[in-house]
């Protein structure tokens, strides 16, 4: 028996709906989370994702239906809720006047750590963020900011972390640091849900993958599951060409995409 058939979900959702004024924009929503498990919430701009996440983590009260973060219940148990989880928006909420160590140890004595020093540096370390610690942020690239804000995030060990179209904005080559990033994140045990548009991002990095349309998960499963709601493929040979993608990163000297999830794991 697998740990998704004996524990109970991370995040449950049942029927929530919400609507701003005669816009649905959520129309019963259902959604499990295993713990341990990446989840990429699919959906094209307007879907509701961003809607979902902030009901999820008690930024914005749903019109109907229910909702669980670790076990306690989002209208119910706020406080609970927030120790539990950890957002990163779409984008990155880094003081940039500020050393990315000091961005650190800011939130760490914000939450009234013990030892934020050694907090700050320990995440730098694992951040692959250490040499540039002692620099303002202002100065780091995309994927650095990113990194960072992701790592601040960390901070207090919430074991559900959810990643809000984490890599809006970036180049290829942070863009897959940030997937780096994820992965680690996924190895360690954490629960991750990740809400994309990008549907490479979602076959890369999740284990099972919710479509959100129109305010309704219209499908969820693993990839597996999903491909299998196609006809099978008819087999074709073919000369394959790089995409512009691979091209731009094998010039620059950037690692290309792996083929597969198995690949970043």
């Amino acid at each position: 028996m697998t740990t998704e058939q004996i524990s109970p979900p991370a995040l449950r959702v049942r029927g929530i709906e919400k609507s701003f004024q005669d816009l649905h924009v959520l129309r019963g929503v259902d959604l499990d989370v295993a713990p341990g498990a990446v989840v990429a919430l699919l959906g094209s701009n307007g879907a509701g994702k961003t809607t979902l996440v902030r009901i999820l983590s008690t930024l914005l009260q749903a019109d109907a239906g229910s909702a669980s973060v670790n076990g306690y219940d989002v209208a119910a148990q706020s406080g609970k809720v927030r120790e539990s989880l950890s957002l990163t928006g779409q984008f990155a909420a880094v003081d940039g006047v500020l050393t990315g160590r000091e961005n650190l140890l800011l939130v760490a004595r914000l939450r009234h750590l013990k030892n934020p020093g050694s907090i700050a540096d320990d995440l730098l370390d694992r951040f692959s963020l250490a040499a540039a610690g002692n620099r303002p942020a202002s100065t780091y690239s995309g994927g650095m900011r990113r990194r960072l804000d992701i790592a601040m995030s960390l901070i207090g060990e919430p074991p559900i972390i959810v990643l809000d179209e984490p890599t809006t904005g970036l180049d290829p080559q942070a863009r897959l640091e940030v997937w780096r990033t994820i992965t680690s994140l996924a190895t360690g045990g954490a629960t991750v849900l990740l809400t994309t548009q990008h549907l490479e991002e979602a076959e890369q990095l999740a284990d099972r993958i919710a479509i959100l349309h129109e305010g309704r998960i219209i499908q969820h499963g693993t990839l597996a599951d999903l491909k299998r709601l196609l006809p099978p493929a008819e087999v074709e040979y073919v000369e394959k060409q790089p995409s512009l993608e691979e091209v731009f990163l094998s010039v620059v000297g950037a690692p290309t995409t792996p083929t597969t999830s198995q690949d970043l794991r």
